[in-house]
C-alpha cells in the first residue's frame, strides 16, 4: 500500500490512527478534510492576520489536550483510542441491561412526546414540556457535527464509517435513556421554581445513596469542570468555526470579502447568541422549540432533493457503505480504523454517554423520571440515524469527499452545489441555524455547570456567559484541525465520570422502569388524549 505524507492539521487528525505519520494512500483524503486549515496555519509572505494570531496561541494547547484524551492501544495494527472503546462498551451494556429499550420503547417515547400521557397539575415539578425538553436537547446535539463532522468521518474513514455511525447511534439510544432518567430522578427544584439537574447531581446524590458520597462529590466536580470547557469547545468553537467557513464558501471562497475575518463573523454570532442566553431556560426552550423543527425540515428537505437528483447512485452508495465498513483494505486502516472514525464522530454528534442531554431534560414537567428517559432515547435516532445518515448519503452519492482541498463543511457544500449553485445558500442557512441552536443550548449547559461549582452567584454566571461569547469569536478565527482537537478532547473527557456513574446507578434506573411499567400495565398511568 503506498504511503502519503501531509502537514499540519491534516497530519494531526491522521496521527489519531497513524502516529508514525506514514498514512495509507486512501487517508490522503484527510487532506481534503483538513488541508485548508493547514494552509491557513502555514507561514505566508503577507501580513499576519488577527485570525492567524489567535490560531497560533490556541492550537498548541488543543493538540496537547487531544493527545492526552485520545491515548490509544494498537489493535490489528491500528491505534484504537481507549475513550472510544469506553463509550461503545457503555452503550452495549445499557442496551443489554434494559433488554433493547432503544427498540422496545421507541413507540412509547413518541407517544410521550406527542403528549399522550401528559397529565401535569399545578404542583407538578418542572418548567417545560416533554417536546420543549426534546427540542432543547436536540438543538444541542443536532449541530455542525451532523454536517461537517460526518464529512470529516467519511474523508478519514471512507463511506464505511457511515455504517458504524448508524450502529453507534442505535446503541447510544439506550445510554441516553439511562442518562435522562437519572437527570430527572436527582434534579433539584429551587425555591424560585428553577430546576437544576444533570450528571453533577446524579453523580453526587445518587452515589451518596449508595454510600459512595466522597466518590460522587469528586466525580460531580470533575464533570462540571469538563462541562464548562466542553461548552466552550464542541458546543461553541466548532459551531462558530464551521458556520463562518460556510459563509466564506457561499460568498466566493478564497476571494470572499469575509476570508480572513472570522473574528468579525464571530462578533455577529456572539451578539445573536447573547440576545437569547440572557433569558434562561424558558427563553432557550421557546427559541429551540420553534427553530429545531424549522431547521430539520429545511436541511432534510434539501438533502432529499440531492438524493432525488442522484437517485441512480443510491444503491451503489449503500453498497459502498456496507462494503467499506467490513473491508480489510478500508480507507483508514481497515475495519478497525473505519469503525473508530464512525463511532468517534457519532458520539461527537449525538453525545450519548457524555451526559449533556440530561441537563436539558431535567426541567421537564413530570413526576415520573423514566418518562423523560423514553423521550431522551429519541435524540440519537433523530441526530445520527436520520440526519447524519442523510448527510453521509449525500456526500457519498455526489462523490464530494474525493475532491481535494476541502475541509469538513466544504465537502458537504460541494455535495449541495452538485444540484445547483444556489443550493449552497440553503446549506448556509441550515448551518447558521444548526450552529446557533447548538450554541445557545451549550451556553445553558455551561451555565448549569458553573452554578453547580460556584452556587447561584449571578456575577460568576454572567462572567461565564461573557467568556462563552468571547469563545464564539475565537472559534470562528481558528483553523478546523485545532478546533476539532479541542472540541473532541473536552467532550469525550466528560464521559469518564459520567459512565462510571451510569454503571453504579443502573439498579436505580431498573427500579424506576419496573415501577413505571407496572403502573402502566395496572392502568395507573393513563393516556391524557385518545391515540391518534
Amino acid at each position: 500500500m503506498s504511503k502519503t505524507h501531509f502537514p499540519s492539521a491534516g497530519r494531526r487528525a491522521a496521527f489519531k490512527l497513524f502516529p508514525s505519520g506514514a498514512v495509507p494512500s486512501g487517508v490522503a483524503l484527510c487532506g481534503a478534510a483538513l488541508s485548508s486549515a493547514a494552509l491557513a496555519a502555514a507561514p505566508t509572505s503577507g501580513p499576519v492576520s488577527f485570525d492567524d494570531r489567535i490560531n497560533a496561541v490556541v492550537s498548541p494547547v488543543s493538540s496537547f489536550l487531544s493527545g492526552v484524551v485520545f491515548a490509544s492501544l494498537p489493535v490489528g495494527g491500528v491505534p484504537v483510542p481507549l475513550i472510544v472503546v469506553w463509550l461503545l462498551v457503555a452503550a452495549v451494556v445499557c442496551t443489554v441491561a434494559f433488554r433493547f429499550v432503544n427498540v422496545t420503547g421507541f413507540w412509547h417515547a413518541i407517544q410521550i412526546v406527542r403528549g399522550r400521557f401528559d397529565t401535569p397539575s399545578a404542583d407538578t415539578p418542572g418548567t417545560i414540556t416533554h417536546f420543549q425538553a426534546l427540542s432543547t436537547a436536540v438543538s444541542g446535539t443536532v449541530g455542525l457535527g451532523n454536517i461537517a463532522g460526518v464529512a470529516v468521518a467519511i474523508s478519514l474513514g471512507g463511506p464505511g464509517a457511515t455504517f458504524w455511525m448508524i450502529l453507534a447511534g442505535l446503541l447510544g439510544m439506550s445510554t441516553k435513556f439511562v442518562e435522562c432518567t437519572l437527570g430527572v430522578k436527582y434534579r433539584q427544584i429551587q425555591p424560585d421554581g428553577r430546576v437544576d439537574g444533570g450528571p453533577m447531581f446524579y453523580l453526587r446524590d445518587g452515589l451518596a445513596e449508595l454510600g459512595r458520597a466522597r466518590l460522587g462529590r469528586v466525580m460531580a466536580a470533575v464533570f462540571a469542570v469538563c462541562m464548562v470547557f466542553a461548552s466552550l469547545g464542541g458546543g461553541n468553537m466548532f459551531q462558530s468555526n464551521q458556520a463562518f467557513q460556510q459563509l466564506v464558501n457561499a460568498t466566493g471562497g478564497a476571494t470572499s470579502p469575509l476570508a480572513g475575518n472570522g473574528w468579525l463573523a464571530g462578533l455577529v454570532l456572539a451578539a445573536l447568541v447573547g440576545a437569547v442566553i440572557l433569558g434562561g431556560i424558558r427563553s432557550i426552550a421557546n427559541v429551540t422549540g420553534k427553530l429545531v423543527p424549522l431547521m430539520a425540515v429545511l436541511y432534510v428537505g434539501s438533502v432529499t432533493a440531492i438524493l432525488i437528483v442522484n437517485a441512480s447512485a443510491i444503491p451503489a452508495a449503500f453498497a459502498a457503505i456496507v462494503q467499506g465498513a467490513f473491508s480489510p483494505q478500508g480507507v483508514a486502516g481497515g475495519v478497525i480504523g473505519v469503525m473508530i472514525q464512525g463511532i468517534r464522530r457519532a458520539t461527537f454528534s449525538n453525545e450519548a454517554g457524555i451526559g449533556t442531554a440530561s441537563i436539558a431534560h431535567s426541567p421537564v414537567k413530570t413526576q415520573r423520571p423514566v418518562t423523560e428517559g423514553f423521550v431522551g432515547l429519541l435524540e440519537p435516532f433523530i441526530d445520527t440515524v436520520v440526519i447524519c445518515t442523510m448527510t453521509a448519503l449525500a456526500i457519498v452519492v455526489t462523490g464530494s469527499y474525493t475532491v481535494s482541498g476541502l475541509d469538513g463543511v466544504g465537502i458537504t457544500d460541494t455535495a449541495f452545489r452538485s444540484v445547483a449553485p444556489w443550493f449552497s445558500w440553503l446549506l448556509t442557512l441550515a448551518v447558521l441555524m444548526f450552529a446557533y441552536s447548538t450554541m445557545i443550548s451549550y451556553a445553558y449547559y455551561g451555565t448549569r455547570a458553573v452554578r453547580y461549582l460556584f452556587g447561584p452567584n449571578e456575577l460568576v454566571t454572567n462572567v461565564f456567559k461573557g467568556v462563552f461569547l468571547l469563545f464564539i469569536v475565537i472559534g470562528a478565527s481558528m483553523d478546523l484541525g485545532a478546533v476539532i482537537d479541542f472540541s473532541d478532547a473536552m467532550l469525550f473527557t466528560m464521559s469518564i465520570p459520567n459512565i462510571i456513574g451510569l454503571y453504579l446507578l443502573l439498579p436505580v434506573v431498573k427500579r424506576e422502569l419496573a415501577n413505571y411499567r407496572a403502573d402502566l400495565q395496572a392502568g395507573r398511568v393513563r393516556a391524557a388524549t385518545p391515540d391518534r
